[in-house]
């Protein structure tokens, strides 16, 4: 898919293999989350506008670049998303962060909306969203669908691993929306899981299990 883009920088690779590893530590897994989002963020931000302003080096005046417009919002996918947003704010101070909470269904297995925030004023803005894995793309799509029914159309998704089935279904409702990501995984396995993945990703970021 050509909206899907892996980042293949040999640091990045090294660290997944890292947050693969069942014995890694909780402390060392949400430590390896933040670093490889770093790296993931410095390139899902690479066509962020820029306009030039003036400004007075110790040594000249020239026109230099500056982003213009709204400042953009990170939008975590509640909970393991929320280990996301510290690195993508190192790179994006002046960010702004909202929340979105959805869970899946037991019996329709479709994803139900329990908490949704964003700041004011926000459909010029760019959102990217942020979750660890990217599994069946139920919730992002769900995710996206909310913003974009607030009439939100910059939209970039964040994750760390990716299934093909979860690619191809986010392609095919919200074929505009570029996702980036450490890596492309084999496939799911019967219960939804990422291959090889890197297990669930809220339990081993939080100790939940």
């Amino acid at each position: 898919m050509k909206n899907f883009h892996e980042v293949t920088h040999p640091l990045v690779k090294h660290k997944l293999s890292l947050l693969r590893d069942k014995s890694t530590s909780k402390k060392e897994f949400k430590e390896l989350v933040d670093e490889i989002t770093l790296f993931i963020g410095y390139e899902a931000t690479k066509h962020l506008p820029l306009t030039t302003k003036t400004i007075k080096t110790p040594i000249e005046t020239f026109e230099s670049p500056f982003l213009i417009g709204k400042k953009p919002v990170i939008l975590p996918i509640l909970r393991a998303g929320t280990g996301m947003v510290d690195s993508l704010l190192k790179i994006m101070p002046s960010a702004r962060v909202g929340h979105i909470g959805l869970y899946r269904n037991e019996e329709t297995l479709e994803p139900v909306l329990y908490y949704f925030k964003i700041p004011a004023n926000s459909k010029d803005r760019h959102f990217f969203i942020c979750d660890p894995m990217l599994a069946t793309g139920g919730s992002a799509i769900a995710a996206i669908n909310q913003l974009k029914k607030r009439g939100i159309q910059t939209i970039t998704f964040v994750c760390i691993v990716a299934a093909p089935e979860g690619v191809r279904n986010l392609h095919q409702y919200h074929p505009e929306v570029e996702i980036y990501a450490a890596n492309l995984d084999r496939e799911l396995n019967e219960q939804g899981y990422i291959l090889p993945g890197l297990g669930d990703a809220g339990d081993r970021m939080f100790g939940t299990k």
